[in-house]
This record gives structure tokens, sequence and C-alpha cells, in this order.
């Protein structure tokens, strides 16, 4: 059974970091795009990240970028979402998802595209 796990949620304060990590079972992730979405409460799921097979190509939502870096150890079926520099905006439940695809640099923006999710890490961001 194809499964994705969240790991790495928790509380920290402004300015912390975190690091979440997605854990494949059932299937290998090296033929998986992987974006990481968040959704905070009363809001739509959005996307912050996403990164190729390779992990050549990776794209970013303006409102992470420069705090949050993805990648992936396709050896170890996981990929990971670096966050520095939390703020109390950035407090949601953070999602993991995967699509099939055929290019190794594919990039895949809206939460539509993917078939596959994990069941959320909490992340909350206060003093």
């Amino acid at each position: 059974q194809l499964q994705l796990v969240e790991s790495g949620g928790g509380l920290v304060q402004p300015g912390g970091s975190l690091r979440l990590s997605c854990a494949a079972s059932g299937f290998t992730l090296d033929e998986y795009t992987i974006g990481w979405f968040r959704q905070a409460p009363g809001k739509e799921r959005e996307g912050a990240s996403c990164i190729s097979i390779s992990g050549g190509s990776t794209n970013y939502a303006d409102f992470v970028k420069g705090r949050f870096t993805t990648s992936r150890d396709n050896a170890k079926n996981t990929v990971y979402l670096q966050m520095n520099s939390l703020q109390p905006e950035d407090t949601a439940v953070y999602y993991c998802a995967a699509e099939k695809v055929l290019g190794h640099d594919t990039i895949l923006l809206g939460p539509n595209e993917y078939d596959h999710w994990g069941q959320g890490t909490q992340v909350t961001v206060s003093s």
C-alpha cells in the first residue's frame, strides 16, 4: 500500500527552525515529483515547494523563498523540508504529496496535480 508519512512538526518560537521529513512506504520515491503544501485554519491549501525526481529542479512559493529548502534522499526514500526563520504566519498543517511523472526534472505546482498525500504534520510558530 502506497503511503506517505510526514514527521518533524512541532512548536517553535519565531525565528526558529524545523526540519520536516516525508517518508514513503509501499513505493519508491525515485519515480515521483514531491510537493510540500500547507493549510492554515480557515484557509485553502497552498503550495510551499516542489522538488523533481532528480532533485535538480526545485520551486518555492514567494512566501518561503530564502527561508525554506527542500531536498531528497532517494536511497532513503525520504524527502525533507528545512524551514528556517519561521514566523507565526507559517503556522499550519504541512503535507507532502507525490505524483508519478516521466520527466526527471518535472515540477508540479498545484495540489490538484498530486494523487498521493500524507496525513500532515502540525507546525506551530509562537512565542
